[in-house]
């Protein structure tokens, strides 16, 4: 009986040296191997580092290629995918050097692209935008929700500052989707946990909400009793974004205990879920927080919450 490889490979090399399609369907289906590109496999023995990911990605691209924008930030440990697209194989997002030849292969989205020295790192051997530059490019290339994604995770993970962002426009000088980029470094912050969390705060912005407040603190005596993702701390509202990684069924009783402790002391919760983030579930939420702050804004006797800045809607 062949063996599987027990590193990185192709499929043309497994089919090469006696393997069939249908044991790699079976190898995938029992969860020996993972498919991590287009034709290129992975054994699930070993384990997704940013090394593995390279290696991967190295051996289909030939040395004049530059990975780039949400591949280039998944070598770079950050997941940008949209929240639907989690769970997908990605195309292998590339582009070649001026005076190479465009790549062609299946499972990769390849172009051209002028980067000066400045914007290339090696990771295992193969050369990706830098962080700061491909933030940058998402930000402009992509749509509202995972740009602003995009800026805020590469804020965090690599502690990338607004001024460092801000540096960079000129060269983005009449670039599509330069103006975007303009308006959304305003608007990004290290303190978003996740992307699902970004885009929430990116669709409340965008719907004429103000921005929220991430990472809402609660202590007592210095010690953490509770944290909310965004919310607006005057009003008491708290907006929760429960993905799938961290709020599962193991985490339910503890998300129900922090809930209650919020509500006993005044705060009003709204729970978003990733199918929430599209219609229709979004006409629940944006009227959800609509009435909240409405009722939350209406003089009934004494003012029970400050007044706090004037909500355009």
């Amino acid at each position: 009986m062949l063996q599987l490889p027990t590193t990185p490979f192709l499929r043309s090399d497994a089919l090469a040296v006696g393997l069939t399609p249908g044991s790699l369907q079976s190898a995938l289906a029992r969860n020996e191997i993972r498919r991590v590109f287009h034709g290129v496999y992975a054994p699930t023995s070993l384990t997704d580092t940013i090394d593995l990911r390279a290696a991967c990605a190295a051996l289909v691209l030939p040395p004049h290629c530059v990975v780039v924008e949400r591949s280039a930030a998944w070598l770079h440990g950050v997941d940008l995918h949209a929240p639907e697209e989690r769970f997908t194989v990605p195309d292998l997002e590339v582009v070649s050097l001026p005076g190479h030849t465009t790549i062609r292969r299946p499972g990769v989205y390849a172009g051209v692209r002028d980067l000066k020295d400045r914007d290339l790192v090696t990771l295992g051997g193969i050369r990706v935008t830098s962080p700061l530059r491909t933030a940058l490019d998402l930000a402009c290339l992509r749509g509202v929700l995972p740009a602003l994604a995009a800026l805020d995770s590469f804020m965090r993970r690599f502690q990338i500052s607004r001024e460092e962002f801000e540096q960079e426009l000129p060269r983005f000088r009449r670039r599509r989707g330069v103006v975007q980029l303009r308006r959304l470094i305003p608007l990004a912050t290290p303190l978003a946990d996740s992307p699902g969390e970004s885009w929430l705060r990116g669709r409340l912005i965008e719907d004429g909400f103000p921005p929220p407040e991430p990472q809402i603190e609660f202590r007592e005596n210095g010690e953490l009793i509770a944290k909310v993702d965004l919310g607006y701390r005057q009003l008491r509202i708290a907006i929760e974004y429960f993905g799938d990684e961290f709020h599962g069924p193991k985490q339910r009783e503890h998300d129900a205990t922090r809930i209650a402790w919020l509500n006993a002391n005044g705060w009003l919760v709204i729970v978003v879920r990733k199918e929430d983030l599209r219609e229709p579930g979004w006409t629940r939420v944006r009227t959800e927080l609509a009435n909240a702050i409405a009722n939350r804004r209406r003089p009934r006797g004494k003012r029970r919450y400050p007044r706090g800045e004037q909500f355009q809607r």
